[in-house]
């Protein structure tokens, strides 16, 4: 057991009395539903999701470049919280303004709050190393001006898009999209943008506000590669960096939702 932690036991385990691992999430919206309804299906006993938003108005550089004071707001708030990791939730946000800007900005956010800082986007490409693919396809709910970010900061990366599939849509519409109809939406365009390119080791759905979580394990057994969401790769990313620091995880995520977190 790692120092400081506390276990109770119950009939067939054990688990935590209290978190053993907090991660500060900045979202890009001032409110909190389906990341937290998600982060709490697929993170394993223990971990605590500490969340602080922005307000970003659209998918565009100049609403992101309007939130840059909110951005620094959130980190001095969860620099006062115990939190053992930092993460800018939004891949758009971080298409918006490009890779090599995105690393400055995670380098001087761990500077200024001494905790390390990382990105949904950061988290997919360092996951997508981990497994050891570079050709992937993508499915998003996002206009053509963010995918096209999207591949370039991925080929920044080293990671080549093999095939891209979208329903464009606007912050606003997304927000208000149903959550069934996200998920049946999730299948379809998985479907279709796998199919299109076999080639692709992985499947890339990036999107926060997207629920698409049980149309992972679906389109895994369907084409045997793994799916990517944001709280997939950031969750993994987190657990992988506590796992270099402590010989053994306290409690182990649940395989059922997919190759990503079984691979820690």
């Amino acid at each position: 057991m790692v120092e400081g932690h506390k276990e109770c036991g119950i009939e067939g385990g054990v688990i935590p009395v209290a978190p053993w691992l907090q991660l500060g999430y900045i979202i890009p919206h001032r409110y909190t539903d389906l990341d937290a309804y998600q982060f709490y299906r697929v993170a394993p006993e223990g971990m605590l999701l500490v969340t602080t938003g922005l307000d970003l108005a659209e998918y565009t550089l100049e609403s992101v470049e309007s939130q840059m004071p909110a951005f620094y707001s959130a980190l001095e708030l969860l620099s006062k919280k115990p939190v053992d990791r930092i993460s800018l939730s939004g891949v758009p946000v971080a298409a918006a303004l490009g890779r090599k800007r995105m690393l400055a900005l995670m380098e001087e956010a761990k500077v200024r709050t001494g905790i390390e800082c990382d990105t949904d986007a950061e988290a997919h490409i360092a996951t997508l190393k981990h497994l050891g693919i570079n050709k992937i396809a993508i499915a998003s709910r996002w206009s053509d001006a963010v995918n096209t970010g999207l591949i370039a900061y991925l080929a920044h990366a080293g990671i080549e898009v093999l095939a891209c599939k979208s329903r464009g849509r606007s912050l606003s519409q997304n927000k208000a999209a149903s959550a069934l109809a996200d998920h049946e939406l999730a299948l379809a365009l998985g479907r279709e943008v796998l199919s299109e390119a076999p080639d692709a080791q992985a499947l890339l759905m990036p999107g926060g506000l997207w629920f698409a979580i049980h149309a992972v394990p679906i389109l895994e057994k369907e084409f045997g590669k793994p799916v990517l969401l944001n709280i997939l790769s950031t969750t993994c990313s987190a657990l992988r960096a506590y796992k270099d620091e402590n010989i053994n995880l306290v409690q182990k995520a649940d395989p059922h939702w997919g190759m990503v977190l079984a691979s820690v």
